[in-house]
């Protein structure tokens, strides 16, 4: 993986392609490894560029003192943009929803487009039994190795308290072995991952933060999960409602993570949206 400085510390960040940069975020306990099925499903000549946020399963520690309160993340995020240099950026949004504020805070300048899958809008944060028991993680002695742990066998994986609602299908072994590694390795990512996890939420500022997309002028294409338990649907008719020039594609038979559950769906709708081909409903 490709490395790059910023303030907060050294992102490393995973690429292919050449062209108009595609930027694909994650949320807690995962990583860039999350798009690899819709990856190599999309078409060429766009940038695609995958970051490891410090959300648990980065590989490398953020320095001690970087801020990761919410206004932090989406400073980290801008700042990522401007060290490499990418402007009129298609973002992909996915579970973690608070990059949804850049427009909020004034540091959407090197975004064009944006991607919405199922994640956190308006009220919903934490967002429901997954975010509920990711809030416990600072109050429990070792509650981030605990759950780090736990997450690796799967029936536990697989209950509603982890990912049963986050995936209609059972996550790969491999895949979530690559995602706890980091945090079961080093103490200091799940030090940062306790940073994010344990900030005060605010739910009101959290809304208006979301709402202020109404002056995001870029297209959008919000591409919801139809049955999401976790991410409500009509979160995602809102933001199409909100955001001037969105468009909403809903994708049956699958819960938050719908790149894993419906890849070909996703990377169908994604692909139009990339190049301008009209979007059908998947």
């Amino acid at each position: 993986m490709a490395v790059v400085e910023i303030p907060a510390g050294r992102i490393h960040y995973a690429e292919r392609g050449e062209g108009p940069a595609v930027v694909f975020l994650h949320g807690l306990l995962m990583n860039h490894t999350l798009w690899d099925q819709v990856l190599e499903l999309l078409p060429t000549g766009f940038r695609y560029v995958l970051p490891d946020l410090p959300l648990g399963a980065h590989p490398e520690p953020l320095r001690a003192d970087a801020d990761l309160s919410m206004r932090g993340m989406n400073q980290l995020v801008a700042d990522f943009l401007e060290a490499l240099e990418l402007r009129d950026v298609t973002l992909v949004h996915s579970d973690w929803g608070g990059a949804l504020f850049l427009t909020a805070y004034g540091l959407d300048e090197r975004v064009g487009r944006l991607i919405v899958m199922p994640c956190e809008a308006f009220d919903n944060f934490p967002p429901g039994l997954p975010g509920k028991t990711a809030k416990l993680l600072p109050i429990l002695p070792g509650g981030v190795y605990m759950a780090l742990r736990q997450f690796r066998i799967g029936w536990i994986r697989r209950t509603p308290l982890m990912f049963g609602w986050m995936a209609r299908k059972p996550l790969p072994d491999e895949l979530v072995r690559g995602w706890t590694e980091p945090g079961l390795r080093d103490k200091r990512i799940r030090r940062d991952l306790l940073g994010y996890a344990g900030i005060d939420i605010d739910k009101q500022a959290y809304i208006a933060n979301t709402e202020a997309l109404r002056g995001f002028s870029g297209d959008a294409l919000i591409l919801w999960s139809a049955q999401d338990k976790v991410m409500p649907p009509e979160h995602g008719r809102r933001l199409a409602e909100l955001i001037p020039k969105a468009r909403l594609v809903e994708i049956d038979d699958a819960y938050v993570l719908s790149m894993l559950d419906q890849p070909r769906a996703v990377a169908a709708a994604m692909s139009a949206f990339l190049t301008g081909a009209a979007v059908e409903h998947a």
